[in-house]
């Protein structure tokens, strides 16, 4: 099973190159993020011909996270509130295709260290966590993927003293990274790449891909028996290059 988790920087926007990217890499299940765009506006047809299903938990203008499966996707579950908020914002979908339960995340960038959006980060991560634990099993295989707007450590930043506790790679952040990862999820890429210098996001502002000036956020956490599973993990940069891309690249993981 090829898996890939992509903030895709809108939907429609990007529908052209995503269709392109679906017909190369042929991934089993795609987690997007940012669809930016309300469910009765999501391209399903375009999907569909595509050859996939999709789950689509969307918002206008902002937010957005879909799955998108060759196989039937069974047990969805759109927000962590399940519909009793319904001013939630558009952040977390999850369901189950075939053995393997995913639960997609777009978690709130923050702004800036100390700004009330940070504070909210780190709370919303709190929910989520607890939300995690409440409804899914780490004994069996899960993976939380998608944007988290967050990095592990200083060998996902191209400059780790020019983001010393910036938004994205301050301390709190990377503790609440942490204690999401403690429920018995792992980081799948590291199981390959221990190396410094692999990024999935770079602002478009600085022209941060030309300059390889980026910072790894996007992430595939897995359950052991899913990390056992893990045979090979990548970062697309090809599909990072080229025409109106995202500003993040693809991240895929393949599970025997």
């Amino acid at each position: 099973m090829l898996i890939a988790t992509w903030n895709v920087n809108s939907v429609r926007a990007r529908l052209p190159r995503l269709l392109d990217w679906l017909e190369k890499r042929k991934p089993d299940v795609v987690l997007l993020q940012e669809t930016k765009c309300q469910d009765e506006a999501f391209p399903e047809e375009a999907i569909s011909d595509a050859g996939y299903n999709f789950a689509h938990f969307g918002q206008k203008t902002y937010n957005g996270v879909a799955i998108l499966a060759r196989k039937r996707i069974e047990s969805v579950q759109r927000g962590i509130t399940g519909g009793a908020n319904p001013d939630e914002e558009r952040r977390v979908i999850a369901a189950q295709v075939e053995d393997v339960v995913f639960v997609n995340l777009y978690v709130i960038n923050g702004q800036e260290v100390g700004a009330p959006r940070y504070f909210d980060k780190l709370g919303w991560l709190g929910d989520v966590r607890e939300w995690i634990c409440a409804n899914f099993s780490v004994q069996e295989k899960l993976v939380v993927a998608g944007d988290f707007n967050i990095t592990f450590d200083d060998r996902d930043v191209h400059d780790p003293e020019r983001w010393r506790e910036k938004i994205l790679c301050s301390t709190p952040e990377r503790e609440a990274l942490a204690s999401l990862c403690s429920i018995g999820l792992k980081d799948a890429f590291r199981k390959f790449h221990e190396e410094a210098g692999h990024y999935t996001w770079w602002d478009f502002r600085t022209k941060g891909f030309q300059y390889g000036a980026g910072l790894r956020i996007d992430h595939l956490l897995m359950s052991p028996p899913a990390f056992e599973s893990c045979l090979a993990s990548e970062v697309d940069l090809e599909a990072r290059g080229g025409e109106k891309p995202s500003d993040h690249a693809p991240v895929l993981a393949t599970l025997a």
